[in-house]
């Protein structure tokens, strides 16, 4: 049916009340829902009852907006780390955060794990583990690649952990029940190590992943800051 002249006057009004931070808010309540259609204009449009077109005032296109609405996921992040912790605390503070926060909206955790918001929260995620990694010892190239190192290992993971999110319950539970059913039916002649660690696989959680990569991380920072000390000198 054909907009009537006062619907079409309250579209109007609504679009031009519109701000970017109002257009983001819609985007994380509609990827708090689990919907995939974040970012579409159309769907954008409904949640805040505006004219579609009206979001193209505010961001270029729908890459700006993800980048925008992933830079606020961070916001959220850092804004849960608390004040006063070691390097070691704010690593895994970070971790934790990131995890939840991707998990809250998985259609930003998943699509950000290979992007770059190139804006202030993303600098300041960056700062924060600069920061850290400085604090436990390395310097230069060496914080560098290490920062690099935390940065990607937890994108990863929790691009991944969101992504699996976005697929239907049935295939979640095909792929869940694959430890305890496929992998204990395979040829023990062809895997042996599969055949062997067979009932010691079903039972690996995802917290314990989560805790033995945030823990290798931590390590492998510490060793190469002891390694490039080198020994002590006796006093």
């Amino acid at each position: 049916m054909p907009k009537s002249p006062a619907n079409t006057a309250r579209s109007k009004r609504a679009g031009s009340q519109l701000t970017p931070d109002a257009i983001i808010d819609a985007s994380l309540r509609i990827a708090a829902r689990g919907s995939e259609d974040a970012f579409t204009v159309r769907r954008l449009g409904e949640e805040l009852g505006a004219d579609p077109t009206a979001i193209y005032r505010h961001f270029r296109d729908k890459d700006e907006l993800l980048l925008s609405v992933a830079d606020r996921t961070l916001r959220e992040v850092l804004d849960s780390i608390p004040e006063g912790l070691d390097w070691k605390g704010r690593i895994r503070a970070l971790a934790d955060g990131s995890l939840a926060v991707a998990l809250k909206y998985p259609v930003v955790g998943s699509a950000m794990a290979s992007r770059t918001t190139r804006r202030p929260n993303e600098f300041r995620v960056v700062e924060l583990i600069l920061g850290a990694v400085m604090e436990a010892g390395l310097e230069g190239a060496e914080a560098a690649c290490h920062y690099r190192m935390v940065a990607d290992s937890l994108l990863a993971y929790v691009g991944q952990q969101a992504a699996y999110l976005l697929f239907d319950a049935e295939a979640r539970a095909a792929d869940e029940s694959a430890w305890t059913r496929e992998y204990r039916l395979v040829d023990p002649r062809t895997f042996p190590n599969i055949t062997r660690l067979s009932a010691e696989l079903a039972e690996v959680t995802d917290e314990q992943i989560y805790e033995a990569m945030v823990g290798a991380l931590i390590s492998a920072i510490e060793k190469r800051a002891e390694t490039l000390r080198g020994p002590e000198r006796p006093r």
